[in-house]
């Protein structure tokens, strides 16, 4: 993985980019060497979002047999931090799009 473009995002179980400059001052070839290795995390994105929904899923069972109300809190902080990595990796996978409309123009 390239370092100098991607970081490794331990919240969401992916890179992201991180880019020094403006997408814009960026040469053409820069621009596609970053297209094609966001492609290949991109590509990768629905099937984390299962394992966060498998988690989710997990989570609410055990909420439902949970009598202790802290630990029925702490399930439900859970399962919303969980929600949350899932809305930002729909983000991030719909980046490429934004990115290739722009590319177009």
């Amino acid at each position: 993985m390239d370092n100098e473009h991607f970081v490794w995002n331990e919240r969401l179980g992916i890179h992201t980019p991180l880019l020094h400059c403006p997408w814009e001052s960026l040469d053409i070839e820069a621009q596609s060497q970053i297209l094609s290795q966001w492609e290949g995390i991109r590509g990768r994105i629905p099937e984390r979002i299962k394992q966060l929904e498998r988690i989710i899923v997990a989570k609410q069972e055990a909420l439902y047999d949970e009598d202790d109300f802290a630990q029925s809190c702490q399930l439900n902080s859970e399962i919303a931090e969980h929600a949350s990595m899932i809305t930002d990796l729909h983000l991030w996978y719909r980046t490429q799009q934004d990115v290739d409309v722009k590319m177009h123009h």
